[in-house]
């Protein structure tokens, strides 16, 4: 399966904040959305890093009660795991792996296309195994073969 086919099936939406976001103000956006990553950006397809929950919990972890106040630009990770919309999902598996990310950006050319979670590749390969099973199964019971 190609990254693309993932993006089609989701809302097409990227949640961004400004560098100059608090940590608790992104926190409120993760809860309203149901997420746990945005982009930094100053303005709509820039990316200047991105904020996860890992990076929040790292800042509470190093800087105490003061990390809640603290802005974005000094929590965010700037090195962002990227991939391709033509990329399959085998190797977005290994960005996140070798990254240690549960998000990868997912760039078409020099424009970002969306967002690929772990939550998402735990889906696809699940349909996947279900379908793999499905089949055996009918091949065993002979359904749908002739």
């Amino acid at each position: 399966m190609h990254v693309r086919q993932i993006l089609n099936s989701k809302s097409p939406e990227i949640v961004s904040v400004t560098p100059n976001h608090t940590m608790v103000e992104v926190l409120r956006l993760f809860r309203e959305n149901n997420i746990g990553f945005v982009i930094v950006a100053r303005y709509p397809g820039e990316c200047l890093g991105t904020v996860s929950e890992r990076d929040c919990c790292n800042a509470v972890a190093k800087y105490g009660t003061q990390a809640p106040a603290m802005r974005v630009s000094d929590i965010m990770s700037q090195r962002v795991a990227t991939c391709s919309t033509d990329d399959l999902l085998p190797l977005v598996m290994a960005i996140m792996t070798e990254r240690r990310t549960r998000h990868v950006l997912v760039m078409e050319g020099d424009n970002i296309a969306g967002i690929v979670s772990i939550g998402d590749v735990v889906k696809y390969r699940l349909e996947e195994a279900m379908r793999t099973e499905q089949d055996l199964q009918d091949y065993i019971c002979g359904v749908s073969y002739h």
